[in-house]
């Protein structure tokens, strides 16, 4: 399956687009989805916004390290005073703990909540690109909509429906009980040496924008490669893959996770 480039559209897939529209979600992909989001049933009791903001917190989570709220704003492209606003609310409801001048920590009823909308795009992102055959950029964006949109009935019921699957196309582990969906072990790009190979595991957090560039570059999951040359300065990164070069800055390379690949490793 190309992850890159929509696919043609065949019987099966007719078939598939038949299964999502038994969910009773006839208008979700025909261009109506700002009117849909006003009528549907919401994955939690509060906003799409809240959800947005937890989301994010969650995937700039990392380790016992607070989270800047600049880069909450960042990751949203929002106004740092617009987060700081929002952080106060979900204070206030019990999903965020927020110390001045360090940042923001999810609570254990912040991390449920957004473990179940991280879920719910992680699913429908698979769906896309595996049954209906999108790309990954456009399975993507249009997981961003729907994650808001399925509440726990339909979220169960897209998870069987796939059989329970491990990653999304991304690579990154499907959240499920006590796993918090994430791959142990891996490091970012970023941190890679030159002269060291490794596996490209996973991308996150995603975006768009940094999805694209690294289809370009085909730089994706299960990718193998070497780093051969870091320009002065923590420049940007040489990699070769499949016997060729490609270059990529540090920014990029932080969105990259990989598994370190030892002698004698396939």
């Amino acid at each position: 399956m190309d992850l890159v480039r929509p696919q043609a559209v065949t019987h099966d897939t007719c078939r598939r687009w038949a299964w999502v529209l038994s969910l009773g979600l006839p208008e979700l992909f025909t261009g109506k989805l700002k009117r849909l989001k006003g009528r549907m049933t919401k994955i939690h009791d509060f906003g799409e916004s809240y959800q947005m903001y937890l989301k994010a917190a969650a995937e700039l989570e990392h380790g016992s390290q607070s989270i800047p709220v600049p880069a909450i704003a960042d990751r949203l492209g929002v106004a740092t005073v617009s987060a700081s606003e929002m952080i106060h609310r979900l204070q206030d409801r019990g999903m965020i703990r927020h110390q001045p001048y360090k940042g923001v920590r999810l609570t254990t009823k912040g991390r449920q909540a957004a473990a179940l909308v991280v879920l719910a795009h992680r699913l429908w992102e698979r769906f896309l690109v595996d049954h209906l055959e999108l790309g990954w950029v456009e399975a993507h964006d249009m997981a961003c909509d729907l994650e808001h949109l399925s509440g726990p009935r339909v979220v169960e019921a897209l998870d069987a429906f796939l059989d329970r699957p491990a990653t999304c196309p991304h690579g990154n582990p499907i959240p499920r009980g006590s796993n918090g969906g994430r791959h142990p072990g891996l490091r970012r790009l970023s941190d890679c040496q030159a002269g060291e190979p490794g596996r490209i595991a996973c991308i996150h957090p995603e975006s768009a924008p940094v999805l694209e560039a690294l289809a370009a570059r085909s730089l994706l999951p299960g990718v193998s490669f070497t780093v051969t040359e870091i320009e002065l300065f923590d420049g940007p990164r040489s990699l070769l893959v499949d016997g060729e070069l490609t270059t990529l800055g540090r920014k990029l390379a932080d969105h990259i996770w990989f598994q370190p690949v030892c002698d004698g490793d396939d």
